[in-house]
């Protein structure tokens, strides 16, 4: 199937195409026309031209446009499970999962958007401000530029989308170039809302072409989720835009001296360390875990791993697929020697075959060797030992990310203390840092970028405070 892209709303079947192959085989998942400068130009010039409408659009026309994605999505989660596993090579039962986070991110953000009313000021507090009253809103800071990955082709082009049109922002959607087809299809759903035409566009251009719309003053706004090369040069080129950034990270585990279900730590962290073949900003990447429970926990993830199941991601059953491409394989392969050859003991794993990395194991691995130091993005998860939960701390702190981590403890003084220690954006206590609930505030500080995620956060970063003072009143 070749899917269109879409230019105010319209879907567009004219012009050059282009594939987009199986990550697992290398068969056809589909293809897409490209659009051309001008095409462009017409979506940026549409957003420019209805964002006054937009953002004086109804709160409950927003909200039920937002109910009819989630609505839809739902009805067709199997369609759009299977050609999220098509384009991306993730397992089926994690594209799964993807929709259903998807439904609720809509659903999430229908219900802001029905309350995403401001606040009153009294200003009698000071004598000069007797009789007098404001009314402080946020209104659209103006239209979105939303750059989005591979590795989350539909909830991470939600939680662009979503907020956009919860308040009334104008949003062109850049997909990834290796997963345009989800959004795409998602285009056919938000044709069936209730939006004026120019509210959404979605565009499959490559990065060059992208260039011109990150530079374009009509998009005031960037919401950029990838690399951390690519989002901070976005910022460096455009200083004047309000940009939103969520770059990734190496996620961290610290398994506390107190906690004693180790079978339930192994089992997290082997699934998240593996999942998705560890292509998430939060797959679980270092584990410390203190002395005396490192030699017990370490077998156990080593078993953990090898239950898991490797092969065709459309296969029910299958826990860990391939990655994007080969090279991006290849690249996580080199990565495994060179701590191998640093002096890190490779406990499972290893190998290639095309684009699929066996899951791997290490422990021992020096700190500043690219598994620990980098975000590896593939299914790789280093363990170390530490002698106390300050060098814990310290050591998931060394790190130029600061995404999310995990802390397994159930001292509640020690949680506190380690939460209120660390130099990240979430912490996850009793779990590993893979949990996100898409309604939560989400995203990092250091290189892992700017900004939050999650429909009431980005709903606030994408419009500014306006404040209206009415006078006279008696209060």
């Amino acid at each position: 199937m070749t899917f269109p892209f879409w230019v105010a709303g319209k879907p567009v079947t004219a012009g050059a195409t282009a594939p987009v192959q199986h990550p697992y085989d290398g068969s056809p998942a589909g293809s897409h026309f490209v659009p051309s400068p001008s095409d462009l130009d017409a979506a940026v010039q549409a957003a420019a031209d209805v964002a006054d409408e937009f953002a004086t659009l109804p709160a409950h026309v927003r909200a039920g446009a937002l109910d009819h994605v989630s609505r839809s999505l739902g009805e067709r989660s199997e369609e759009f499970a299977a050609l999220i596993t098509a384009e991306s090579g993730k397992p089926l039962k994690w594209a799964r999962g993807e929709v259903g986070r998807a439904v609720s991110t809509f659903r999430w953000a229908a219900e802001e958007a029905r309350r995403f009313s401001g606040e009153l000021q009294r200003l009698d507090t000071d004598p000069g401000g007797t009789g007098r009253l404001a009314l402080v809103r946020r209104v659209p800071r103006g239209p979105v530029l939303g750059i989005t990955p591979f590795n989350f082709p539909l909830n991470l082009v939600a939680h662009k989308v979503a907020p956009a049109i919860a308040v009334g922002a104008p949003i062109v959607l850049k997909p990834a170039p290796a997963t345009p087809l989800t959004a795409l299809l998602l285009g056919e759903i938000l044709a069936g809302a209730d939006l004026p035409p120019g509210s959404w566009s979605i565009l499959p251009v490559d990065n060059e072409m992208s260039s011109k719309l990150v530079e374009d003053p009509r998009l005031p706004v960037v919401s950029f989720t990838g690399s951390v090369p690519v989002g901070w040069a976005i910022r460096d080129r455009v200083p004047r835009k309000h940009v939103a950034l969520e770059l990734g990270g190496n996620a961290a585990v610290l398994v506390c001296p107190d906690w004693t279900d180790l079978d339930y730590a192994a089992q997290r962290i082997a699934t998240f360390a593996m999942y998705q073949a560890g292509q998430s900003c939060i797959s679980v990447q270092r584990v410390y875990a203190h002395d005396s429970v490192f030699d017990a926990l370490a077998s156990k993830v080593v078993s953990q791993v090898h239950a898991l199941r490797t092969g065709d991601p459309r296969a029910d059953g299958v826990d860990v697929g391939p990655l994007i491409n080969v090279d991006a394989a290849s690249r996580v392969s080199s990565w495994i020697s060179s701590a191998v050859s640093a002096g890190g003991r490779l406990l499972t794993g290893g190998s290639q075959s095309g684009a699929t990395v066996e899951p791997t194991v290490l422990a021992d691995v020096p700190e500043d060797v690219s598994v620990m130091a980098e975000e590896v993005f593939g299914p790789v998860v280093s363990l170390v030992r530490v002698s106390s939960v300050a060098d814990g701390v310290a050591r998931v702190n060394a790190s130029k990310f600061g995404l999310q981590a995990g802390v397994f403890t159930r001292d509640v003084p020690t949680a506190f203390e380690v939460s209120a220690a660390l130099r990240v954006g979430g912490v996850i206590v009793g779990d590993v840092p893979s949990f996100r609930a898409d309604q939560m505030p989400y995203g990092g500080v250091k290189d892992s970028g700017v900004g939050r995620e999650g429909p009431a956060a980005a709903m606030a970063d994408f419009t500014e405070e306006r404040v209206t003072v009415l006078t006279g009143l008696t209060l």
